[in-house]
């Protein structure tokens, strides 16, 4: 469900921005907003479970994530949806390494932890490429604000079913609220740094300002984590190599796959004209993709070094990528877009799972919360990240060829008037 709603929007964002009157340079922030509270926020939530209990930081996710879908479907205005959707990653930064922390200290070592790997990280996969299939047919069969109320349901089945969870031992040491500020500030004022360049360029003063803030903020969370007695990141966990390249590979999938999404779906719904259900369904082969690469390789993994899996199915990953970069406006979806998405979901369905067992193996139980947690955060943080560069780098581009370009196409689209 939490990776489900960091792609779930994109269907519905052409009808958020006429419904809202949503700017073009605040559309992206409706899905940055969710990644960077759940990103920045994960440390922080992967470490309360470790202290106060991994099964009451879960529960206190969902009930959070729920109430903020409540409120998204029920925003008035941008800034309203935007404050839910920090909501929402509040939420899930409480939920989502919990969930994975529980995972690991409940199978063994061995195959059923290789097995429950193997599907968490396929949910984690088909959770991105479910949510663009269900938000187009929301928004199809209802409306936009849909795509945010069938989260409740789901939150409270999962409230429900949480009783049969055993909880996790709880271990000494309290909260790291600084870190928390200076860590999660930093990454805010990185990517509104980002996003605003775009917009008003690299001189701006407020752009500069954005740039010495979130260098300062960052540089005073590194040198508070060595320092203090409870770090919110244990700068041991990058000690091991294995661990350290599982969190940088997840922070490039990340940047890679929010933009990818972010991109084809505008792309499927501005010039070649599909329909938010035609746009969803048209991901499908992304989530066969997913799904029959994270099976073969929760097989492989018992057998091969992970990253004797990873690598390959990385530069397969790389090579569906280059597909995409090959688009134009008269694509065809069956010989361009469906085996580039095929492909692309091939090469990251191989790479999620030894990712996520590299990331919490050999790790301490002490540490099994904020292990996973980082995992995510280097995902979502990547995310955002990769896509307020890769919007920056869209509007400067456009705007070379034609200054106004991303108006000129949404008021074209409104009346009508398109040049094919």
């Amino acid at each position: 469900m939490v990776v489900l709603d960091a792609t779930i929007t994109n269907i519905a964002l052409p009808k958020i921005q006429t419904a809202l009157g949503v700017s073009d340079s605040n559309l992206a922030w409706i899905v940055n907003a969710y990644a960077l509270a759940f990103g920045g926020l994960l440390l922080l939530g992967g470490r309360a479970g470790d202290l106060s209990g991994r099964r009451r930081m879960f529960r206190a996710g969902i009930a959070v994530f729920t109430l903020a879908s409540l409120l998204g479907g029920l925003a008035p205005n941008t800034l309203l949806l935007i404050g839910a959707r920090v909501l929402q990653g509040v939420g899930a930064a409480l939920a989502a390494p919990n969930a994975l922390a529980l995972v690991t200290t409940t199978f063994p070592a061995g195959k059923s932890r290789n097995t429950a790997m193997g599907v968490y990280a396929a949910m984690g996969g088909l959770g991105a490429t479910v949510g663009l299939l269900l938000g187009g047919v929301l928004t199809h069969a209802l409306n936009w604000r849909w795509v945010f109320f069938v989260n409740i349901p789901i939150g409270l089945a999962v409230l429900a079913g949480t009783k049969n969870l055993v909880e996790a031992e709880r271990h000494p040491g309290r909260l790291d609220i600084p870190g928390a500020i200076t860590g999660t500030g930093g990454l805010i004022a990185l990517v509104y740094g980002i996003t605003r360049g775009g917009d008003h360029g690299w001189t701006d003063s407020v752009t500069l300002a954005s740039f010495i803030i979130a260098a300062s903020l960052l540089a005073a969370f590194l040198l508070y984590q060595a320092r203090v007695d409870h770090p919110m990141l244990p700068l041991r966990l990058f000690k091991d190599r294995n661990r350290s390249g599982s969190y940088a590979t997840a922070l490039f999938i990340g940047s890679g796959m929010f933009a990818t999404f972010y991109f084809l779906t505008l792309y499927m719904q501005l010039i070649l004209g599909y329909s938010a259900v035609k746009t969803g369904f048209a991901y499908l082969p992304f989530s066969f993709g997913m799904a029959l690469a994270a099976g073969v390789s929760s097989k492989l993994v018992t057998h091969l070094l992970p990253r004797l899996i990873a690598v390959p199915g990385l530069l397969v990953a790389a090579v569906g990528m280059f597909w995409f970069a090959t688009l134009h406006p008269d694509s065809s979806y069956t010989t361009h877009l469906m085996p580039a998405m095929f492909v692309t979901a091939l090469g990251l369905g191989l790479g999620f799972v030894p990712m996520t067992l590299g990331a919490v193996s050999a790790v301490k139980h002490e540490d099994a919360g904020i292990a996973s947690a980082l995992l995510n955060t280097a995902q979502q943080i990547g995310g955002a990240l990769g896509l307020a560069v890769m919007s920056t780098i869209s509007t400067s581009a456009a705007n070379d060829k034609l200054p106004g370009a991303a108006h000129a196409l949404y008021h074209g689209l409104a009346t009508k008037d398109s040049p094919w």
